[in-house]
């Protein structure tokens, strides 16, 4: 009986082993993503608790391609930018098998003015994986957006692709392919695109630090040392810091008291002086400080690191102790105003997107796996909008790590931290550190009709599948994530 007992059990240990095994073959089967696809047919719709717009499940109507920028007139800035294979060597004498843009890493900093007309041609000398531009934080056309596979084809060897934009917008932004972009940005293609006002401050100094990591090697302007400029005492300065790397970066400014004008391209309301802070900024941040030159040297740097940017009246005095025993907190900086909605207002939809980790399957490869509201790409949701609808997002991080979100096209004003209502200037930003066990509360009018992504910019974690899109009804892309197009926007 005991042996009956014994065999009966060891049948229904080997029968429960069998229907594991098939559990996780089936995963691991409906996890793999098809050759060629399209963004849209993945994922859940998310009406953010509201009605379904008008035309949601209807055929497509608005092709993404048709949401183009102004096609007439003579541009007031036309520019060129060449993608191709290049060796960059750095002050310490480091040599980085780099991407390029028009032979240099960072590539060419582009400057036009709010208003003007941009036209930007791309062409792709040699690199093989393809290559897009995407304007990082400007909230141009959909069609001008620069996603592989999602607002056009990449561009292969020998191709080009034109982008034309009027810029609304002022401020401190930047560019990068977003194709293959997890190793293509880390490889050297980006570079600072500022949009200044249509008649900028006559005598100021205004100067980009845009900071990347080269194969382990922190960088400012790409240099690895530090640089060294003359600046005029009395004169203004501002500095505009660009994080193009994964991860946030802690900048100190030692020698003088300054202000932070401008996050994410948008200026603060009455910022305050500050001394002894440091400035955190997102992978894909941005910051502007502005300051009055003194009679003394003056230098910001990445923490810990040897990059640096150093002014000076004789462009070689000696330099300050780094400072910065305490955090900014923007949350609370500058002074209130006026905006055209608020915590209180009535909100059309309203989302969560919870960001966790847990085991599964992405692409067939087994792993803990980023996940958003539980579902691992492609089973994630897809935000559902019409056009004019006012947005509330609650993004909260219940992983371990740092997640700096980046919505395409729109920026968002922050209501609240962890429950906290922001009660400085107005915070408006495009991407956004959420740190783990953080909870913040945004706001955006659905107003750039398109299919835009929305993912984290930490772009290994957006490449494991930590992305997802906001749709707006009745828009439909004919492009497709890879196949003969080779797109792959992560």
């Amino acid at each position: 009986m005991r042996a009956t007992l014994l065999k009966a059990a060891a049948a229904v240990g080997v029968l429960l082993l069998l229907a594991g095994i098939l559990a996780l073959g089936r995963m691991w089967w409906e996890s793999r993503l098809p050759g060629t696809y399209d963004v849209m047919d993945f994922g859940s719709h998310d009406f953010g608790g509201g009605p379904p717009p008008p035309g949601h499940d209807a055929p497509g109507t608005i092709d993404v391609a048709s949401l183009k920028g102004p096609q007439g007139g003579t541009p007031d800035a036309r520019l060129m930018l060449t993608a191709k294979q290049g060796k960059v060597r750095l002050p310490s004498g480091h040599t980085i098998d780099a991407l390029t843009f028009n032979g240099r890493s960072p590539g060419p900093e582009l400057r036009v003015r709010r208003g003007q007309l941009v036209e930007v041609t791309l062409k792709n000398e040699d690199v093989d994986s393809g290559v897009t531009i995407h304007w990082h934080g400007v909230d141009v056309p959909n069609a001008e957006d620069g996603v592989a596979g999602v607002t056009q084809n990449a561009v292969m060897p020998g191709g080009s692709y034109t982008y034309r934009f009027r810029p609304d917008q002022q401020g401190t932004f930047w560019y990068h392919t977003h194709q293959s972009s997890s190793e293509e940005v880390r490889r050297g293609l980006f570079g600072a695109l500022v949009i200044e006002p249509p008649r900028p401050e006559p005598g100021a100094v205004d100067l980009v630090a845009l900071a990347h990591d080269y194969d382990g090697t922190a960088t400012l302007n790409g240099s690895d040392r530090t640089t060294k400029r003359q600046v005029l005492p009395g004169t203004q300065v501002r500095l505009r810091l660009v994080n193009s790397d994964n991860t946030r970066l802690r900048f100190t400014l030692a020698g003088t008291p300054f202000r932070v004008l401008a996050i994410d391209g948008t200026d603060l309301n009455e910022p305050q002086p500050l001394e002894n802070t440091r400035l955190i900024v997102a992978g894909g941040g941005r910051y502007d400080v502005g300051f009055t030159m003194p009679h003394s040297a003056v230098e910001l740097a990445i923490q810990d690191t040897d990059a640096a940017l150093a002014l000076s009246p004789d462009g070689r005095g000696d330099l300050p102790p780094p400072t910065g025993a305490v955090d900014f907190n923007p949350t609370t900086y500058g002074r209130p105003a006026p905006t055209p909605f608020d915590a209180d207002s009535h909100f059309d939809r309203t989302f969560t997107l919870d960001v966790g980790r847990k085991p599964g399957f992405f692409d067939g490869r087994p792993g803990m796996q980023w996940t958003i509201n539980g579902g691992i790409y492609p089973d994630v949701p897809m935000l559902m909008v019409a056009e004019g609808d006012l947005v509330k997002v609650t993004v909260e991080n219940n992983t371990g790590s740092v997640h700096p979100m980046h919505l395409h096209g729109h920026h968002a004003l922050v209501l609240s931290r962890d429950g906290n209502a922001v009660t400085g200037s107005p915070w408006w930003t495009d991407t956004l550190d959420v740190e783990a066990n953080e909870r913040y509360e945004l706001a955006f009018r659905a107003d750039n009709p398109g299919l835009w992504m929305e993912h984290c910019h930490n772009l290994k974690h957006a490449a494991q599948g930590l992305t997802m899109h906001l749709a707006y009804a009745g828009v439909t892309t004919p492009f497709r994530v890879g196949g003969d197009p080779h797109n792959h926007p992560e």
